[in-house]
């Protein structure tokens, strides 16, 4: 528990090190000020290897001695609960006592499921600078001198890093004006560094935005830096941005910042799509690393592991308390009671359930992973599909992930379209089924195709009849119409996402619902069609 003591002399002598500048007056004053930034660079990073040791300490003792943990884990909750009946110590009475409850995934699902329970702000901080302290130290080990002095920056007002640091942002190295609430700002800042060696933004989805407007307002921006706005003019800076946006999208990235390495964005559900299409265009050639798995709840993984090419998160045993509920495979039941993490199976899949001492309430998340490794006790996993995010007009229950993989292959017969985003409704939520059987109206967001054709729209019918026998059946027999796909314009999505971000319940990190339930949210696309 000492480690915050610690950290704040740290951040004192860094706010403090300015005055030393006295004692060096006999040099210029760039001089004074490049010396004071190095040293500061050197406290700063100092401060953090020093707090991802005792972090990576700590790690190695719980995940080693997991049952211990969790049991240590599960009493804290029942200790901070705020409930009279809560005297029992062992799981097999907490399970018994504390059903398992559904959470409402996204703001998008129906009403009358529990909300995700929020983790109080002790046990999110510590879980959140755990996650971020050894997320910064493995991810400089993997990309050498992504955290040197002006090597980052973070193009989006939110941050992949769970945890901001107790030090000045700038110190470790990032590019970008303090405090600043304008993301035009920030790309700015960041267009006008050409060393940059990570690019940082909350969420793939946002980054994606951010390289879909630079593309539609890259002469305006290009204008500014030439004209020093902020800044010194940096008219050859500017050229070199006008020069790289003609060359179009494909490694775009790259072109501005020949010294980037790799992209850091928060893995959360729905972002598949953003990073398939971020790794085909405009990040080409880059590195993606998602520092941390989190939900509302808190952190609930940890990536160790930036060099690989997809998160894979280590599940820890401290706070929020995790149990794993088994998925029967091929169906989307589940087995009736909960597991440990060193219950764990390679190769099986598993829903979260989270339990936390400020809510007490046993929540399934719905979100479902697959364990493919282990760290000392611990599994190590990877995210696969949200259960909530599931087609049915008839019984039938096409998941998120097989419908997504239908999708992909219909498109991939479009000749030159690239998929950046969708979202489906069930025909009942926008009354189009009238004098038609019901069925499911798609809405996707494409690159190199401006209209769709019937043959196009033809091919999504038949990819989901191929990956699933119950749709083919089901539309053989009339009993489901055939898949209507629409074309939105460019913003459709972000409309969307402002319309999500509005509900007072919305979660974070946000988590783009592939499945509307709500009209108004599905007409929010349905204005916005182009073809």
């Amino acid at each position: 528990m000492l480690l915050w003591p610690l950290l704040l002399l740290l951040l004192l002598l860094l706010l403090l090190l300015p005055t030393l500048t006295l004692l060096m007056q006999q040099r210029s004053q760039d001089a004074r000020l490049s010396w004071l930034a190095g040293l500061q660079h050197r406290v700063a990073w100092g401060a953090l290897v020093w707090a991802a040791s005792w972090q990576r300490w700590r790690l190695e003792q719980s995940t080693l001695h997991v049952h211990q943990s969790q049991q240590q884990a599960l009493r804290w909750c029942l200790q901070g609960a705020q409930r009279p009946h809560c005297s029992f110590t062992d799981i097999s009475t907490f399970r018994n006592h504390l059903p398992l409850t559904k959470a409402s995934q996204t703001q998008e699902e129906e009403n009358g499921e529990q909300p995700l329970p929020r983790t109080s702000n002790q046990d999110l901080g510590e879980a959140s600078l755990q996650a971020t302290v050894l997320g910064l130290v493995a991810l400089n080990k993997a990309y050498p001198e992504v955290l040197a002095q002006g090597g980052t920056a973070r193009l989006t007002l939110t941050s992949p890093w769970p945890q901001p640091l107790p030090w000045p942002g700038n110190t470790l190295g990032r590019v970008g004006t303090r405090g600043t609430k304008d993301p035009r700002a920030l790309l700015l800042d960041a267009l006008r560094s050409p060393g940059l060696r990570a690019l940082e933004a909350g969420t793939a989805v946002e980054l994606l935005d951010v390289f879909l407007g630079l593309e539609a307002d890259g002469e305006e921006l290009a204008g500014a830096i030439a004209a020093g706005n902020p800044g010194a003019p940096l008219p050859e800076r500017a050229a070199e941005l006008r020069e790289a946006l003609e060359q179009g999208p494909r490694g775009l990235a790259l072109r501005l910042w020949p010294k980037l390495q790799v992209v850091v964005t928060l893995d959360t559900g729905g972002q598949a799509e953003a990073v398939a299409a971020l790794r085909a265009l405009w990040c080409q050639g880059l590195a993606f690393f998602s520092p941390a798995y989190a939900a509302s709840g808190g952190v609930l993984g940890l990536n160790l592991q930036p060099e690989q090419p997809y998160g894979l998160y280590l599940l820890p045993p401290g706070f929020p308390f995790i149990e794993l509920l088994p998925v029967k495979e091929g169906t989307q039941e589940e087995a009736a009671s909960t597991l440990l993490l060193t219950e764990a199976q390679q190769g099986k899949e598993y829903e979260l359930v989270l339990t936390d001492r400020a809510s007490l309430t046993r929540c399934r998340l719905g979100d479902v992973v697959r364990v493919v490794g282990v760290y000392n006790q611990c599994p190590v996993v990877r995210f696969i599909y949200r259960l909530g995010q599931t087609l049915s007009v008839r019984g039938e229950d096409i998941g998120e992930d097989l419908f997504s993989e239908a999708l992909g292959r219909a498109v991939g017969q479009w000749p030159g379209a690239k998929l950046l985003d969708h979202s489906c409704v069930e025909s009942s939520i926008l009354d189009s089924s009238a004098g038609s059987a019901p069925h499911y109206e798609v809405f996707v967001a494409l690159r190199g195709l401006r209209n769709l054709s019937e043959e196009n729209r033809d091919k999504l019918d038949h990819c989901l009849q191929e990956a699933s026998p119950r749709y083919k059946s089901l539309r053989f027999w009339g009993s489901v119409g055939p898949a209507r796909v629409h074309l939105v314009g460019q913003g459709a999505f972000r409309a969307l996402r402002a319309a999500l971000a509005a509900c007072p319940s919305s979660p974070f990190p946000p988590a783009m619902p592939r499945v509307l339930r709500h009209r108004h949210l599905a007409q929010c696309l349905q204005e916005r069609v182009v073809s």
